[in-house]
């Protein structure tokens, strides 16, 4: 049975392409509703989250641009709000970024090496008892496009995974928020979408991330589906 408006899953959409794709479908799957709200275009967020589980999705932007995205000090209350009542908190990219700012991390712009496609994502000794995370396997992959890069988790957060080139891929504050850097809502066909001649200005191969994405997509969707199930559980528990 779908949650009613009330209890739906509250999700912050930050560009017109940044959906919650796969993810929305699969919380769907679960029982859940999910209500969009398209910040970008001006749609308002609430003033409070009333006990409803938040989803905040990635965009280009910087936890603290709120210059360019002036929606972004709604989001970091409702973040924060979360964060003191127990309401349940999924973070994706900036969404995982503005989580670990918002509790006391750091992010920096362009930092370290950029991530583009299905990168291996290796799960830490912690996520083997972590309640999204746990039994996935050793290494999963999953899709980055990012420049920047959170550099400092929050105090007391728990470190569940990383990759080569970039440490925090994956973290819980507390007992029921988790960022993580990748997109587990993006597929392999999506990578065809993404602009070439932006790719190739940093030395990217388009068509090379597609068809190691598509390799890959098995084994993305069985652990990323499972990952949103479980985070399902948990915003109705």
């Amino acid at each position: 049975m779908v949650m009613g408006e009330s209890g739906a899953v509250l999700v912050v959409q930050h560009t017109p392409s940044g959906g919650p794709r796969r993810v929305g479908t699969w919380l769907s799957e679960a029982g859940l509703a999910v209500r969009v709200v398209r910040a970008y275009a001006g749609e308002a967020l609430p003033a409070t989250l009333g006990g409803r589980p938040l989803l905040v999705l990635g965009g280009g932007y910087l936890p603290d641009d709120d210059a360019r995205a002036p929606w972004l000090p709604a989001t970091r209350r409702l973040v924060a709000q979360a964060l003191d009542d127990g309401s349940p908190v999924l973070g994706i990219c900036l969404g995982g970024q503005l989580l670990a700012q918002v509790a006391g991390g750091a992010v920096e712009a362009e930092h370290g090496t950029p991530e583009y496609g299905s990168t291996p994502v290796r799960l830490r000794p912690e996520a083997a008892a972590d309640p999204l995370l746990h039994g996935l396997g050793p290494m999963v992959p999953a899709i980055e496009r990012h420049v920047d890069a959170i550099t400092e988790l929050p105090p007391g957060a728990t470190w569940l995974a990383s990759s080569e080139t970039c440490p925090y891929q994956a973290f819980r504050v507390g007992e029921r928020a988790w960022g993580v850097q990748f997109h587990p809502e993006v597929d392999a066909a999506r990578i065809a979408a993404w602009d070439r001649d932006q790719l190739a200005a940093r030395g990217v191969d388009r068509d090379r991330l597609h068809a190691r994405a598509v390799a890959d997509e098995g084994a993305a969707v069985a652990a990323w589906s499972e990952f949103t199930a479980r985070f399902a559980a948990v915003c109705r528990s």
